[in-house]
C-alpha cells in the first residue's frame, strides 16, 4: 500500500474521469490508471466500474472512500506529531531529483551556506513525479527540480512560487577513444545504440518526445534504459552506447575529452526551478528562499 494510491482514489472520485485526475494529481493517464489498479490489487476488489460513462464507484468503492480519507489524516497526523517531538533540530527540507542532487544541489548550498548559518538541511531524492507527490502533499519545504522548455510539467497552482535557479542542456553524447574521437555517430547506414531514461520518467518523456524527433529518418535502436542519470552515464563510459544527459553530468569528461558531443543534433534547454508551496514554515526555510532569490537575480 502507498499513500500515493489513496490520494489518487480520492483524486478521482473528486474528478469524476481518470483523466481530470490523473491532470490533478501530475501524472500521466497510463500511470495514473496503473496506481489506482495496483490499489485495487492491494485491496482485492473492483473500485471503479470502468465500463460506465460518467464514472462511478463500484459499492466497495463507495464504502472504502471514507475509509481513505480517514487513513490519511491518520498518517499525516502522526507525521504532524513526529515532526513536533524533533523540533529540536531546527531544519529545513527539500526533495529533488538525483542529477539534481549530484550537480547542482552541492555548489549552490555552499554559496548560500553563510546566510543560512550551522541550520540544518535535509535533502531527500526522488524521480519527478515522487517527487511532485511530496512536495504537494507538503511534505518537504521545497521542490528543486528541472523544468522543461515549455514548463508544463512544472506545478502551475496559484500557492506554488517558483524561481529560475540555474540552466542546464539535454545533450546527445558518447564515450570517446584513445583520439578523442566519439565512439559512434550518427549515420544512415548502422542505427545508433542508445541508452534512455524510461518513458515514464521526466527526462525520458523530454527525450522521447522532442530529442528523438529531432533526429529525422537516423536511424536508432534501444540497448538499455536506465532510470537513474548516473547510470546512464556510467554505461555510457563503458562504451555501451550514446545518450542524452544534462551536460551538467558529463561536464567533467566534456572538459577532459573522455566524452564528446555527437554533431548535427541540437541540445534540449532546461531550467532548474525551485518550488515552495504556501509561506515559509520555518525563519531558516525563509532565509533560504530569500537567498536564493538574490542569488538567481545576480
Amino acid at each position: 500500500m502507498e499513500t500515493k494510491w489513496l490520494h489518487d482514489f480520492i483524486a478521482l472520485s473528486e474528478q469524476g474521469s481518470f483523466s481530470r485526475a490523473a491532470e490533478s494529481r501530475f501524472v500521466t493517464q497510463p500511470a495514473f490508471s496503473r496506481r489506482i489498479r495496483s490499489l485495487e490489487n492491494w485491496l482485492g476488489v473492483a473500485l471503479v466500474c470502468r465500463n460506465r460513462y460518467p464514472l462511478e464507484l463500484t459499492p466497495a468503492g463507495e464504502a472504502f472512500l471514507e475509509q481513505a480519507r480517514q487513513l490519511l489524516a491518520q498518517i499525516y497526523g502522526v507525521r504532524s506529531q513526529l515532526r513536533q517531538s524533533q523540533q529540536h533540530t531546527p531544519g529545513l527540507s527539500l526533495i529533488t531529483q538525483p542529477a539534481l542532487a549530484v550537480t547542482f544541489f552541492p555548489a549552490w548550498l555552499h554559496r548560500l551556506r553563510p546566510a543560512l548559518g550551522e541550520g540544518l538541511v535535509r535533502l531527500n531524492t526522488g524521480h519527478y513525479h515522487e517527487a511532485m507527490e511530496q512536495f504537494m502533499a507538503g511534505a518537504v519545504d521545497f521542490l528543486l527540480c528541472f523544468s522543461g522548455p515549455d514548463g508544463a510539467e512544472a506545478p502551475q497552482r496559484p500557492d506554488v512560487e517558483r524561481l529560475c535557479l540555474g540552466r542546464d542542456r539535454l545533450v546527445l553524447v558518447a564515450a570517446t577513444d584513445a583520439q578523442g574521437t566519439p565512439l559512434f555517430r550518427l549515420e544512415e547506414q548502422r542505427p545508433l545504440p542508445l541508452l534512455l531514461y524510461p518513458r515514464d520518467a521526466f527526462l525520458g518523456a523530454l527525450v522521447q518526445q522532442q530529442c528523438l524527433p529531432a533526429l529525422g529518418e537516423l536511424p536508432w535502436r534501444p540497448v538499455c534504459e536506465n532510470a537513474l542519470g548516473e547510470g546512464l552515464k556510467a554505461q555510457l563510459l563503458q562504451g555501451e552506447g550514446a545518450a542524452f544527459l544534462p551536460e551538467s553530468l558529463v561536464r567533467d569528461e566534456l572538459a577532459s575529452g573522455r566524452v564528446a558531443l555527437l554533431p548535427g543534433v541540437r541540445a534540449l534547454n532546461l531550467d532548474i526551478e525551485l518550488c515552495r508551496l504556501g509561506a515559509p514554515r520555518s525563519e531558516l526555510a525563509a532565509r533560504f528562499w530569500q537567498q536564493s532569490a538574490l542569488l538567481a537575480s545576480g
